[in-house]
């Protein structure tokens, strides 16, 4: 058996294996960072397909009733392939470390929100969750702090 002493109240516990509140939160957000990074990934490739699904036959999506917003297949085609295209480009900047990537990537989330949004009639499940996954990219990548900050 031994005894390990415990730190005594008042002295720092730098190196003893007890992670301070900053550590904790900074770590989880960067791997919030990195997760969104994936999910921007995996999300651009899934909206390409999307939008070669809604170029190649206008039978694959059915309107579930009228819409304000209406706009062809043709159209949702191109836009879901070209912020598809962007999406992965960011996503791929993101995972590595890209000061550009950061920016982008909200403004890109947002404008992929804003889509999937406008393209509720043609698949509106499908449009909810890829509107969640914005939702939480947005807040990741705007809830991380540079490491300079993270040491004052």
């Amino acid at each position: 058996m031994s005894q390990h002493a415990a730190p005594s109240p008042g002295r720092p516990t730098h190196g003893t294996g007890a992670p301070r509140s900053a550590d904790r939160s900074s770590g989880w957000v960067t791997g919030g960072v990195v997760f969104a990074g994936v999910l921007m990934l995996l999300n651009g490739a899934l909206a390409v397909l999307q939008g070669i699904a809604a170029l190649a036959e206008d039978d694959v999506y059915a309107r579930v009733g009228s819409y304000v917003y209406e706009l062809n297949l043709t159209g949702w085609g191109v836009i879901h392939v070209i912020l598809g295209a962007l999406v992965l480009a960011t996503g791929y900047g993101l995972l590595k470390d890209m000061a550009w990537a950061r920016f982008a990537g909200i403004f890109l989330a947002s404008l992929s929100l804003i889509a999937q949004f406008l393209f509720l009639p043609y698949s509106p499940v499908w449009s909810v969750i890829v509107m969640a996954i914005d939702v939480f990219v947005i807040w990741a990548l705007a809830s991380r702090q540079d490491r300079a900050d993270q040491r004052s």
